[in-house]
């Protein structure tokens, strides 16, 4: 057998390996944060060389199914929508080095959260809005504080994507917080424009009380126009 041919054998070999795997995860005979079988036991049962082995723990853990760390067994994660924005944030970090890239992730981001509010506006439940009126009593109280007022303007937002009680949304937002970090960690943050924020978010807070959701959509589309006006200033990116 040519080096070629074996090479695609082991491919397949692998590839099987992973595939019994995903359906061990998936019906759960292996269990979240559990060890995955060692490698000698993963030969024996698959009658596969440790190299298939190896490669299918590889493919594994790129698929997010499972944690490696230097001498340990891996770890079978357990598999929710958060697993599939970190199996996919590598790709679209590289995709933001792209000339549109910044402004496509943040086009999605508006849309996604113009639907939130409206949704909101409609169908937010009276805990729904107490949570909300305290991540605003939170970033009220950090203004003075670029770093904290920061991490209270992050969680003001969430809770937009939380009302629906759809977990893709929560795992999504969390993808936007890490995905566009880079670029909102360098921007000069100062107690004036934190105030702005914040009357914007009053703003989108009020409009979802007085259950108006166009009033909502015109509150958060203004804001976020506002802070990438001010992103692309500051980097110099393309409209």
């Amino acid at each position: 057998m040519s080096e070629q041919s074996g090479s695609a054998s082991g491919h397949r070999a692998a590839d099987m390996i992973v595939a019994d795997i995903e359906k061990q995860i998936a019906s759960g005979v292996l269990k979240g944060a559990s060890p995955l079988p060692s490698e000698r036991e993963l030969m024996e049962e698959f009658g596969a060389s440790r190299t298939v082995v190896r490669e299918a723990i590889t493919a594994l853990s790129n698929r997010g199914l499972i944690e490696c760390k230097p001498r340990y067994r891996p770890i079978v994660r357990q598999v929710g929508y958060e697993t599939v924005i970190d199996t996919t944030s590598p790709v679209i970090r590289q995709l933001l080095h792209e000339p549109q890239g910044v402004k496509n992730l943040y086009d999605m981001r508006v849309f996604i959260e113009r639907g939130l509010v409206r949704d909101a506006a409609l169908y937010a439940s009276k805990s729904d809005i107490q949570e909300l009126k305290a991540a605003l009593r939170a970033n009220e109280d950090a203004i003075s504080n670029s770093d904290e007022f920061y991490k209270s303007d992050t969680a003001f937002h969430r809770v937009l994507y939380c009302i629906p009680g759809n977990p893709v949304f929560p795992a999504t937002h969390e993808g936007f917080v890490s995905w566009l970090a880079p670029q909102w960690d360098r921007m000069e943050r100062s107690p004036e424009r934190n105030q702005r924020n914040y009357q914007a978010h009053v703003a989108i807070y009020q409009a979802i009380l007085e259950r108006d959701p166009d009033a909502a959509e015109a509150a958060l589309v203004s804001h976020l126009k506002a802070a990438w006006e001010f992103v692309r200033t500051t980097f110099s990116l393309e409209n």
